[in-house]
């Protein structure tokens, strides 16, 4: 969500969503701060699919010295945005790390997480560790000089090793006194997916498309037979806006330079630009296409993303394509099995030049005291073992590099994590790296009144760069 991503997260949360990642990508939280630094292109790492036991460590490392128990009896406190069944989760998933070696993380997990991270920094009150949502907030904290350098704490060879190069380049930010590695990255949420009914998709004879100009022809080609192909919906309450920004992001990374992309997000390529504007045509050759969106183009603005997808899972279909988030499975029908009744597709390049680009939300970890027992646990959070059990659950997508592939319960989230291990540019949702006066704001309602037909694409793109300038 740019937008869960975009809350986004406390506006989400209010809606029910449990995942927090969501919350980065869709959510309210987006007027957090500034975004992060540029990002540069990914290298392709590709991944390992062998099971690990226990946490690779550094020979000497805190994590080593760690599993050996020379931490055995000391406190790391984590303050973050997982509560309830996500909280579960976590907790589950740093057991048996601190079983092993005597560790205690006392995680602390609150709805407004968000507000409160500023007054504990601020209050000479931080946590040892803290789990941002959206690195717009962690790059507003870590210009104050209070974020621990990741850079001293942590072996970058190894990371090189362990994660596409994108999510470094996304953890680095403008400390006090220049750049610093502000956070690591131990949870993902993928955000290129265009999902369909594959039971009912297959039986109709169609075929998952492999380029932009195959979507559009399959998309003209459904709407012959009948049905409109797309099934949007941009309602969310005091956040309604946000899921069309996920247009727009992809689009830009399928249409221009991954440094217009950076540019654009921190502000320096205006919203009346060729670049952006070329992208909301491209998403309104769907969008403003009556025969292309179910109930027409009018509906995206009434109907609530959650139940965006139910058309998709009558019988037969109505509508076939939803482009969301892998959190939305978390709105399909329970009886619905993944593989089988539903699955994605990756949505296509459109220029081949720039790749296969991912957009991604996610949850960075960040280090705010200095101790060898805070050092072993932020080791362990760059591992894939720290969040094995979370994956084996379903529902997350591991960064690193170390996570197996066989640790996925479906083939859906098994290709979703090559995705991004394969990726040739990784980004972040840029609506959550926006302030929140546009991210959150202008971005979000420009969004609206164009498509509600309130105001033209050039009235639409002037409001959301008005954001920017008051």
């Amino acid at each position: 969500m740019k937008k869960t991503s975009k809350p986004k997260l406390s506006l989400l949360m209010v809606l029910g969503l449990s995942f927090t990642m969501v919350m980065s990508a869709c959510g309210s939280s987006k007027d957090a701060g500034p975004s992060t630094e540029p990002t540069g292109t990914a290298s392709n790492n590709g991944g390992s699919t062998a099971t690990a036991t226990e946490p690779a460590a550094t020979p000497g490392s805190p994590l080593e010295e760690a599993l050996q128990g020379k931490y055995k009896g000391t406190k790391v406190t984590m303050f973050g945005p997982f509560v309830d069944a996500d909280q579960k989760k976590f907790e589950s998933s740093i057991k048996d790390f601190e079983d092993k070696t005597g560790i205690d993380i006392q995680y602390e997990g609150s709805k407004e997480f968000e507000a409160t991270i500023n007054v504990r920094v601020d209050g000479g009150n931080a946590p040892d560790i803290a789990d941002f949502p959206q690195p717009g907030l962690l790059a507003s904290i870590a210009k104050t000089g209070k974020v621990v350098d990741l850079t001293k704490v942590l072996d970058q060879e190894k990371l090189k090793k362990n994660y596409n190069q994108s999510w470094l380049d996304m953890g680095t930010m403008d400390g006090k006194d220049g750049k610093i590695m502000a956070g690591i990255w131990n949870r993902s949420n993928v955000k290129s997916l265009v999902w369909y009914p594959k039971k009912q998709f297959e039986e109709a004879g169609y075929k998952v498309p492999e380029t932009w100009d195959e979507m559009m022809a399959l998309t003209e080609q459904i709407a012959k037979d009948g049905d409109p192909a797309w099934t949007i919906g941009i309602e969310s309450g005091a956040a309604t806006g946000w899921p069309g920004t996920d247009w727009i992001e992809n689009i830009m990374l399928r249409t221009t330079t991954p440094e217009n992309y950076d540019k654009w997000v921190k502000g320096e390529l205006p919203f009346t630009s060729p670049e952006v504007k070329n992208a909301f045509e491209l998403m309104s050759k769907i969008w403003m296409n009556k025969d292309y969106v179910y109930g027409g183009t009018k509906s995206i603005v009434t109907t609530a993303f959650g139940d965006a997808p139910k058309p998709m899972f009558e019988n037969p279909p109505k509508a076939w394509f939803n482009l969301t988030g892998n959190f939305i499975t978390s709105f399909f029908p329970e009886t619905a099995k993944v593989d089988q009744d539903y699955d994605w597709f990756y949505l296509p390049p459109i220029d081949s030049k720039y790749g296969k680009p991912v957009l991604v939300a996610g949850d960075i970890y960040a280090m705010f005291n200095d101790r060898p027992e805070v050092r072993a646990v932020m080791e362990f959070f760059t591992t894939g073992e720290s969040i094995k059990s979370w994956v084996q659950s379903g529902g997350v997508i591991a960064p690193m590099n170390d996570a197996s592939l066989d640790w996925y319960t479906s083939e859906s989230d098994r290709r979703m994590a090559k995705l991004v291990q394969d990726a040739t540019t990784l980004r972040f949702d840029g609506s959550d790296l926006m302030p929140g006066k546009v991210g959150a704001g202008t971005f979000w309602k420009g969004m609206t009144d164009y498509v509600s037909g309130t105001a033209t694409l050039d009235e639409a793109l002037k409001q959301i760069q008005a954001g920017w300038n008051n």
